[in-house]
């Protein structure tokens, strides 16, 4: 397993980071969710991130009963606050800062999270007043450092114009993938000019870069396109996207790897990449993402892959 630093921050993190949305503590029973956290850390990932939003809390309380009898100096924790807990609780002013870091540790049972991440810019709330809660928040040691997810190349010069006095954003998680790749015309740039490392999600595009689905088909039982995550997926679940993706398998074959490695291995080999957070449901998926991060891929194949999807690319 790789390791790199997450931005200027000094936390070094796992080039494969554990997801738990959608899977630990709502959609994957315990047991399940058990074995994945094992492999996890079997394959070296040494990386969780979380939100208290996912499962309304359930996620960060099902991680902090399968962490607490690990030693806490052998994970980096991650998690986030916008989005609502409640109809009154919502958004990025200081008393919910105050509030939900103090939840988080609670559920997470822990006295600090490494990373403390804004799920969302919120407009309703003035920036300095939330960045200067959020320097507090590390500066009382609740948390190590903090980032954000999905903010405009605006948002976050402007955030890094208050520091200092306040503290300083290390880490950006956007979503990236051979697909979509929005975050490559700013944010990326503006981050590594600005010691901001990548963090990114859906790096498999839902599952879809796998190559499990085929076109014209019926998505597979049991498969994210087959359940309540189908809405999500729709951006994806075309024909010409599904069918771009079946050619990466030769260039896979090529490479001596999966479909699912090839993409994945793609995403670690761009600029300003940091780590690619994965989702599992079962351990044999998690150890065969988590190896794609041992690959060396010949960059010639990954400029390929990129080729074969170009014309299909979503952003």
């Amino acid at each position: 397993m790789q390791y790199r630093q997450l931005g200027d921050s000094g936390i070094e993190v796992s080039a494969i980071c554990l997801g738990s949305w959608l899977t630990y503590g709502v959609g994957v029973d315990d047991s399940a969710g058990r074995a994945c956290v094992d492999a996890a850390f079997d394959a070296g990932i040494n990386f969780i991130d979380t939100s208290n939003v996912y499962g309304r809390g359930a996620a960060e309380s099902f991680l902090g009963d399968v962490l607490k009898a690990r030693s806490r100096d052998s994970y980096v924790l991650a998690t986030k606050l916008f989005f609502p807990m409640s109809d009154s609780d919502r958004g990025l002013s200081r008393a919910q800062i105050e509030k939900q870091i103090d939840a988080s540790l609670t559920r997470l049972q822990t006295d600090y999270v490494d990373l403390y991440q804004c799920h969302r810019y919120d407009p309703d709330t003035p920036l300095e007043e939330t960045m200067a809660a959020l320097s507090d928040v590390v500066r009382s040691g609740k948390a190590r450092a903090i980032g954000f997810s999905e903010w405009s190349p605006e948002q976050i010069e402007a955030a890094l114009a208050l520091a200092p006095p306040h503290v300083k954003f290390v880490s950006s998680q956007p979503q990236y993938s051979l697909i979509y790749r929005r975050a490559e015309a700013k944010v990326i740039p503006v981050s590594m000019a600005n010691g901001i490392g990548q963090i990114v999600w859906s790096p498999l595009a839902m599952g879809v870069l796998s190559g499990k689905y085929a076109p014209g088909a019926t998505p597979p039982a049991g498969t994210r396109a087959a359940g309540d995550d189908a809405a999500f997926m729709k951006l994806y679940m075309t024909d010409p996207v599904l069918e771009a993706v079946q050619r990466l398998r030769p260039v896979a074959d090529k490479a001596g790897c999966s479909v699912a490695q090839l993409a994945i291995g793609w995403v670690l080999a761009q600029p300003g990449i940091t780590s690619a957070i994965v989702g599992a449901s079962r351990p044999e998926q998690l150890r065969e993402t988590a190896a794609a991060a041992d690959l060396d891929i010949d960059p010639a194949l990954l400029a390929e892959a990129a080729a074969i999807l170009e014309g299909v690319r979503v952003s």
